[in-house]
């Protein structure tokens, strides 16, 4: 009977054909090992062992905290939404390989073991705080690598705070109307922070402008016409006056313009602060990638194990983030995490074991032998972080 269950599948239409089930050599997720190659390089395991303490004993130590981090968040990266999930990519060749030598062999952690490191161990009150910590410090290493001049936050009706002072960097706070809150302008101005905040149109607003409501003479132009304004405001709830920017827009075939406010104490002129401000739309995708190809799930009873698995989701979506920014070529360095999940991490591989080595051999389609040493090289090529 077990010699008739693990014989190979014969198909009918093609008598040459045949089918058979290798789970634990056969991976569909091949392009992960990308990602764990810049982890490496980023020092993952040293914030792991930094942030983390492990009061485990016994058999349960069998699995050293770096492999059950990785696991958890390698699959939500790869787009697995919970730990059910783990029983099977336990034994893919993907999951095995990106741990330490411990699980090559014996297998990744099974869903047991999983939901308990993330629902038990980094609950504890020694390691609640751990993977914030070491989400900031794994970005801070490579804003000190990569940096730029400015920081942008951009909030949208998910709240997450933001930690840690940036020493010379300008910090510009971005928000919907949703977030036109006088307290929230209060906050910003006492840390000294730069912000654009759209703000619900209105009649007292509109009366500042009626210059610019007024409809161009002559025939309707096919492009847009724009106007902007600048001027000095204070709505009732406001303890001070605020500089307010205004945009007005025709459109042909419209009967009323299109009229747009943001509260700022940016300096820059009112087209370049519009001009800012529309970039947001550009960061809403991100948020919404977040939130999709990550899968934050937050499918826990207690409020502290959904914490963790939202910042969990975190260091996933962010190592997701930073692989697009530090490793993809100009062409493809725009693509979204699910565009990179679908063509990139979804790579399907055989795992061939020799005396000495293990081969992974990958099926070569988004993913090419070009691009595959083109990421390899743009990863080794990056400075060692400090600390």
């Amino acid at each position: 009977m077990g010699e008739t269950q693990n014989r190979p599948f014969q198909l009918s239409f093609n008598s040459s054909l045949k089918v058979d089930f290798q789970g634990s050599r056969v991976t569909s997720d091949g392009g992960l090992v990308l990602v764990r190659e810049l982890d490496e390089r980023l020092r993952l395991s040293e914030l792991v062992d930094r942030h983390l303490s492990d009061s485990r004993r016994g058999k349960n130590i069998q699995l050293p905290l770096a492999d059950l981090l990785r696991q958890s968040i390698y699959s939500r990266l790869a787009g697995y939404k919970d730990v059910n999930d783990a029983e099977r990519l336990s034994q893919d060749p993907t999951f095995r390989l990106i741990g330490s030598r411990k699980i090559w062999e014996r297998g990744a952690a099974l869903t047991s073991r999983l939901q308990s490191f993330e629902t038990e161990v980094l609950t504890q009150t020694d390691n609640l705080a751990g993977p914030a910590a070491l989400n900031r410090e794994l970005v801070a290493r490579v804003e000190a690598i990569d940096s730029h001049g400015r920081i942008v936050l951009d909030m949208d009706s998910i709240e997450i705070p933001v930690y840690g002072q940036q020493e010379q960097r300008e910090v510009v706070f971005r928000a919907d109307a949703a977030f036109a809150k006088p307290e929230l302008y209060e906050a910003l101005e006492e840390r000294d922070v730069k912000y654009a905040i759209r703000l619900p149109a209105n009649d007292n607003l509109q009366r500042n402008i009626p210059e610019l409501l007024t409809r161009p003479v002559g025939r309707p132009s096919h492009k847009p016409v724009v106007r902007f304004k600048s001027f000095l405001y204070q709505a009732a709830s406001w303890k001070r006056v605020r500089r307010v920017v205004a945009k007005v827009e025709f459109h042909c075939g419209e009967l009323f313009p299109r009229v747009g406010f943001i509260v700022t104490n940016l300096a820059a002129s009112s087209r370049a602060v519009v001009r800012f401000y529309n970039k947001r739309g550009t960061a809403e995708q991100w948020i919404k990638e977040g939130k999709q190809a990550v899968a934050m799930t937050l499918s826990c009873h207690r409020f502290r194990a959904n914490e963790v698995r939202l910042r969990l989701s975190l260091i996933a979506y962010n190592l997701g983030n930073l692989w697009r920014r530090l490793a993809l070529p100009a062409p493809i360095g725009k693509w979204s995490l699910t565009s990179l999940q679908q063509r990139l991490v979804k790579t399907g591989g055989r795992l061939i074991k020799h005396a000495r080595y293990y081969w992974l051999l990958l099926a070569e389609s988004h993913l090419t032998r070009r691009l595959f040493g083109s990421m390899l090289r743009r990863i080794a090529m990056l400075p060692s972080p400090a600390g």
